[in-house]
């Protein structure tokens, strides 16, 4: 059974489905048969929408489940294991081709109740969640749907994203936590009726991160568990510090190592295990690890202890607390030294003026790599390299300043769907831009 919708934006799925098949247009709802697609049988479009074919309406879908027996329902459930598959998800692709990530319902429960203690939600503070964000991805997953379940309270969901009806959601719905990535709050803040909105009710968030108007007052200001490391294949986070973490222990880390996980640092070529301190790639396994690629071996993903391996650089410390330092080949290696592009962005992005921004290496004669910074600056922002530059000499070891700062459009940078900046993509338009220059 496929659900899907029928437009998201511009694009047309149901077109895009008689594209793929045309078979789908002529066949009976429930008989379809195709050498393309073998174990389909039933496609169901969830809104209001043009049916037909093998294509039913939702309503009509429902229907057929009005003469199912609660007996054979409850059966059917009780049927169930935490090890069988739950949700596939994919990748969003920023490293390369989408990979379908198969996830236990084991994982996902424990992952759905884990976030309303990061968030140390309180029973007389309900949650009321605001997301925008999608559910195909395992973040807005587990954080928004299964920690509003799991620890009670209300869901306000946006189709897509627009901040000006966002804006009118915060106070209408008396939003206490919303959930935004840098480059929404972004726009929220271009908005012009941002400065006189009513967000009273924001209460689990991090001012000091999210919102950098100083005129802005937070109920109660929170840590946002930004000191956190995870992935679809875990089904989010590894590590994690919850909120009201003291600074001195989560500052400039991932977070330490959930119970039931197990992490190790190895050399990305010899698999040999690294000592603390020592960078290298990070392989993870725990009760929320993936149960496999879809159509991919576990023996071609996971090593012969079970372990899986990231494709992420970092290192533990000696309070075994996890520090990533970005995709093992994004490293930027430069003078003997290596840069966390990661490091870099997370205090780039905290910069007045500064909407988007990717840091990345370019090759350079005398220093290897030499790290550089792209930014998109904000709507009729007068940002300058000597502006940024400045702000990240005051806040990173001099060796980690970019030594060239490009500003560039948001049209210059190919996103994901995730809203993720591809690391090659980024390379080489920076590379285009010091060559042009």
């Amino acid at each position: 059974i496929l659900l899907f919708e029928r437009k998201v934006l511009t694009k047309d799925f149901r077109d895009m489905l008689l594209d793929l098949e045309p078979g789908i247009g002529t066949a009976a709802a429930g008989d379809l048969r195709t050498v393309k697609y073998p174990f389909l049988r039933r496609l169901v479009m969830v809104d209001d929408g043009a049916a037909g074919g093998a294509i039913e309406d939702w309503e009509t879908f429902l229907a057929h489940g009005a003469d199912i027996p609660e007996a054979v329902i409850a059966a059917s459930a009780a049927h169930v294991k935490p090890s069988d598959p739950a949700l596939l998800l994919f990748s969003s692709g920023s490293t390369g081709k989408p990979k379908g990530i198969v996830n236990a319902h084991r994982g996902v429960n424990i992952q759905s109740w884990r976030w309303p203690r990061v968030y140390s939600i309180e029973d007389d503070h309900p949650v009321r969640f605001w997301s925008a964000n999608g559910l195909f991805w395992s973040g807005n997953w587990s954080i928004a749907l299964g920690g509003t379940l799991a620890g009670g309270g209300t869901l306000v969901l946006q189709r897509t994203f627009d901040p000006a009806e966002a804006i009118g959601l915060f106070e209408k719905e008396r939003v206490s936590l919303p959930y935004c990535w840098p480059h929404q709050w972004a726009q929220l803040e271009e908005q012009p009726g941002w400065d006189d909105a009513d967000l009273s009710s924001f209460y689990y968030i991090d001012a000091e991160v999210m919102l950098r108007k100083p005129q802005r007052t937070i109920t109660k200001p929170r840590l946002d568990p930004r000191a956190s490391y995870g992935s679809t294949e875990t089904f989010t986070i590894s590590s994690v510090f919850p909120v009201n973490t003291p600074r001195d222990v989560w500052e400039g880390t991932n977070g330490a190592v959930l119970p039931g996980n197990t992490m190790k640092i190895v050399d990305p070529e010899t698999r040999k295990i690294l000592k603390c301190g020592e960078t290298g790639e990070l392989a993870v396994k725990g009760p929320t690890l993936m149960l496999g690629y879809l159509g991919i071996p576990n023996d071609e993903v996971l090593d012969a202890e079970g372990f899986y391996h990231a494709g992420d650089g970092g290192y533990l410390d000696e309070r075994g607390r996890f520090v990533f330092q970005g995709r093992i080949n994004d490293i930027v290696k430069t003078g003997g030294a290596n840069v966390s592009p990661v490091e870099v962005d997370w205090t780039l992005c905290a910069c007045p003026g500064v909407k988007v921004c990717k840091t990345t290496g370019v090759p350079h004669e005398t220093l290897g790599e030499m790290v550089v910074s792209l930014v998109v600056r904000e709507e009729g922002g007068q940002l300058t390299e000597q502006d940024v530059i400045a702000y990240l000499k005051e806040r990173l070891a001099s060796y980690k300043v970019p030594r060239k700062v490009l500003f560039v459009t948001g049209d210059d940078m190919d996103l994901t769907d995730t809203a993720k900046i591809k690391p090659a993509e980024a390379r080489a338009l920076a590379a285009r831009l010091m060559e042009a220059a």
